[in-house]
C-alpha cells in the first residue's frame, strides 16, 4: 500500500467521535439518583482472586451511556468501546475505568473485563436453572430442574425485578412529582411478543433451544405453543368470514392449514400508567394538554407466551405500592380475567385496584347468582331484570339486535343494579339493597316503593313457593368478594364510562408496544436488539430499552406543549377524525344518525 494512502486511512480511523463530559456526568447522575449500585453490591460478589478493573457503577454508567446513543440497545462491544475509547481520558480516569491500548488485542482485552462483569451481574439475578447458549437434552434440563434450590431461584427472581424496577423509576423521575400528584394511577397490563436471540426447537423434539427459557408464540388463541396445548376456539368471537368447513379447490378438498407458530421468544408483561379520567387528549390548537401526562411503562416481567399471565402481572402489580404509585383503574385482555379468581381477581382487589374487563362470547350475560342477584356481565343486577336485558350484548353479537338498540339496552339496566349501603370493609365484603330498596323501581314485593311515579320502572317478580328470594325480601345483603369473582368488574359494562377507562387503559398499553418496536427506535420485538441469551440477560436488556422508550417519550410530550404562551419547539400531532366513546359497542361503531 502506498504511503501516503496509508496514512489518510490511519488519519481517517483516528477521527473517533468522543462523547462529551457532559453527557458521561448526567449518565453518572442518573446511575447515583437510581440506587442500582448499592442494590447490586449486596448480591453480586467479586469472589476471590485479583480485584476486577471495573466497578459496577462504572458498568451501569456505560450501559446506560450505550442506550442514550445506541437507539435504546445495549450491546456489549458498543458498551467496551464506549468506556475503553468513546469519552475523555479525564472521564476515565474519574470512572476508574483502566487504561488500554487502542488496537485489536487492547479492545479484547477490555471486552473481557466487560463481559465478565455483566454476567455475574446476571448470573446473581437469573431465576432460571438451565444455562443458555448451549442445547440441552430434555433429560438434562429435568435433572437441572429437580437439583434447583427453589428458595434460591425466588431469591434470584426479587433481584431481577428490583432491578428492573430501579430501571424504570429512574427513567420516569422527571415526572415522579406529577403522578404522585394523581389521585390514582390506573393500569393497562398486556403480554406483548419479544423475539429471543435463539432459533427455535421443536416443542416435542429431544432437545431444547439455546435459550431454554423461551418459547414459541401463536398469535391466536393464548399464545401458547399448539404442540403443548389446544388453542381454545371460545377465546374469540367466531370469525364470520371464515368457512368451518374446508375450501374447495377447483373440485379437490383441501383441509385448512394448521396454526402457524409466529415467533420464538418471550410474553413481556407491560404496566403501562394512564390517566383514564380525560377523553380529550389534544388542545383546540392540536398540541398536547398538559394536564394528561403520556403513557409510561412502570413494570415489566418476562416468560414463556401464554404462561402464568396472572402470575406475571400480579408480580408486578404487588411492587407498585411499595413505590409509592397509588391503585386505581386495571384493564387487562382476556388472558387475565379468565385466570383462575384465587391467581388474579381476587389478589387485584386485595391491592386495591378497581378491574374493568370484557368477555368472551360464552361469557355474556347471566354470569353468577347470589342471595337471589344474578351478575350480568360483570355486575349485580335485581333476579327480576328482564331478560331482554340479560342478554342484550348475547343478542347484539347473535344479530338478533342493532347496535342502537344494544346501547339503549344497557342505559336501560341501571336502575336493576344492587345499590351499595356501606363501603367495603377491609375484607371485601359490602352491604347492597336491592334497586326498590333504594327508590330506583317500583316492586310489589316491598310495597314501599310502589306509587312513586311512572318515571320507575315496574318489577314483576316471578312467583315462588318459597316466597320471597332473599335480596328481595331482606333491606339489605352482603355481598362476600369471593361471590362472582371470576366476573365481577368496578364498572357497569358498555356505559359510557366503562368504555372512557376501559379503551383508554388498553389502547395506552397496545399503543405503548408499538411505539418501542418501532424499528426506527427501540425495536424491542426484534431480537437482534438483545444479542444475550437467557431470560435474565433478556430482562435487563429489555429494560433499558423500555427505560429509553420512556425518556423519549417524555422528551417529545415536552417539546410538543404549548408552555407560556408560547409554540411548542417540535411539531405536535395531527388531529384524528375518530369517532367518540359513546358510539362503540362490542362488535363495532354505531352508524351514524339520519
Amino acid at each position: 500500500m502506498p504511503k501516503d494512502r496509508h496514512e489518510r486511512l490511519l488519519a481517517m480511523r483516528a477521527e473517533r467521535r468522543l462523547l462529551s463530559d457532559a453527557d458521561v456526568a448526567a449518565a453518572a447522575d442518573e446511575v447515583d439518583h437510581s440506587s442500582l449500585v448499592p442494590l447490586l453490591q449486596e448480591f453480586v460478589h467479586l469472589g476471590r482472586g485479583r480485584p476486577r478493573k471495573l466497578s459496577l457503577r462504572t458498568l451501569l454508567i456505560g450501559l446506560h451511556l450505550c442506550t442514550q446513543f445506541n437507539g435504546g440497545r445495549i450491546i456489549l462491544e458498543r458498551v467496551t468501546d464506549i468506556l475503553l475509547f468513546g469519552i475523555s481520558p479525564q472521564a476515565r480516569e474519574h470512572l476508574g475505568v483502566p487504561s488500554y491500548p487502542d488496537h485489536d488485542q487492547g479492545f479484547e482485552a477490555g471486552y473481557a473485563v466487560v463481559r465478565r462483569l455483566f454476567h455475574a451481574m446476571r448470573k446473581a439475578m437469573d431465576p432460571s436453572p438451565l444455562p443458555a447458549n448451549k442445547r440441552l437434552s430434555r433429560a438434562e434440563a429435568t435433572e437441572l430442574r429437580a437439583a434447583a434450590d427453589p428458595e434460591a431461584l425466588a431469591l434470584r427472581e426479587h433481584r431481577l425485578a428490583l432491578f428492573t424496577e430501579f430501571v424504570l423509576d429512574a427513567s420516569v423521575r422527571p415526572l415522579k412529582d406529577l403522578i404522585a400528584e394523581l389521585s390514582e394511577s390506573s393500569l393497562g397490563v398486556d403480554a406483548t411478543p419479544i423475539r429471543a436471540f435463539s432459533r427455535g426447537r421443536k416443542t416435542s423434539g429431544p432437545e431444547l433451544a439455546t435459550d431454554p427459557d423461551a418459547g414459541w408464540y401463536v398469535r391466536e388463541g393464548d399464545h401458547r405453543d399448539p404442540d403443548t396445548a389446544p388453542v381454545a376456539e371460545a377465546m374469540r368471537p367466531p370469525n364470520k368470514r371464515r368457512k368451518s368447513g374446508p375450501t374447495e379447490t377447483k373440485g379437490k378438498r383441501t383441509p385448512l392449514k394448521k396454526k402457524a407458530k409466529y415467533l420464538f421468544g418471550y410474553d413481556a408483561a407491560l404496566a403501562v400508567t394512564r390517566d383514564a379520567r380525560y377523553d380529550q387528549v389534544l388542545l383546540d390548537d392540536n398540541t398536547p394538554n398538559p394536564n394528561i401526562l403520556p403513557a409510561l411503562v412502570l413494570g415489566i416481567s418476562l416468560d414463556k407466551p401464554g404462561h402464568r399471565p396472572a402470575y406475571n402481572g400480579l408480580k408486578v402489580l404487588r411492587r407498585l405500592g411499595e413505590r409509592g404509585y397509588k391503585p386505581g383503574f386495571l384493564a387487562g385482555d382476556l388472558a387475565y380475567n379468565n385466570s383462575d379468581p384465587g391467581d388474579w381477581q381476587l389478589p387485584v382487589r386485595a391491592l386495591g385496584y378497581r378491574p374493568v374487563y370484557d368477555y368472551r362470547v360464552d361469557q355474556l350475560g347471566k354470569q353468577a347468582e347470589t342471595h337471589g342477584a344474578v351478575m350480568v356481565e360483570g355486575t349485580w343486577y335485581c333476579p327480576s331484570m328482564p331478560q331482554t336485558l340479560i342478554d342484550a350484548t348475547k343478542d347484539l353479537y347473535a344479530e338478533r339486535i342493532d347496535r342502537e338498540t344494544w346501547t339503549c339496552l344497557i342505559t336501560a339496566r341501571k336502575p336493576y343494579r344492587l345499590m351499595p349501603k356501606e363501603n367495603e370493609d377491609p375484607e371485601g365484603h359490602q352491604r347492597v339493597m336491592c334497586p326498590a330498596e333504594a327508590g330506583k323501581v317500583q316492586c310489589p314485593t316491598k310495597s314501599r316503593s310502589m306509587g312513586r311515579g311512572i318515571q320507575l320502572p315496574l318489577v314483576d317478580p316471578e312467583p315462588n313457593p318459597a316466597g320471597p328470594l332473599k335480596v328481595c325480601r331482606q333491606r339489605s345483603v352482603t355481598l362476600a368478594p369471593a361471590e362472582g369473582a371470576k366476573h365481577w368488574q368496578s364498572l357497569e359494562y358498555g356505559t359510557d364510562e366503562w368504555q372512557k377507562v376501559y379503551f383508554r387503559l388498553r389502547n395506552s398499553v397496545e399503543g405503548y408496544n408499538g411505539y418501542a418496536k418501532n424499528p426506527l427506535a427501540e425495536a424491542i420485538e426484534a431480537s437482534g436488539t438483545r444479542r444475550i441469551r437467557g431470560i435474565a440477560a433478556q430482562t435487563v436488556l429489555l429494560a433499558f430499552q423500555l427505560a429509553h422508550a420512556n425518556r423519549r417519550k417524555i422528551a417529545k410530550w415536552l417539546e410538543t406543549l404549548a408552555l407560556g404562551g408560547e409554540r411548542p419547539r417540535r411539531r405536535t400531532h395531527h388531529r384524528r377524525r375518530t369517532k367518540p366513546l359513546g358510539s362503540w359497542t362490542p362488535t363495532g361503531y354505531l352508524s351514524p344518525a339520519g
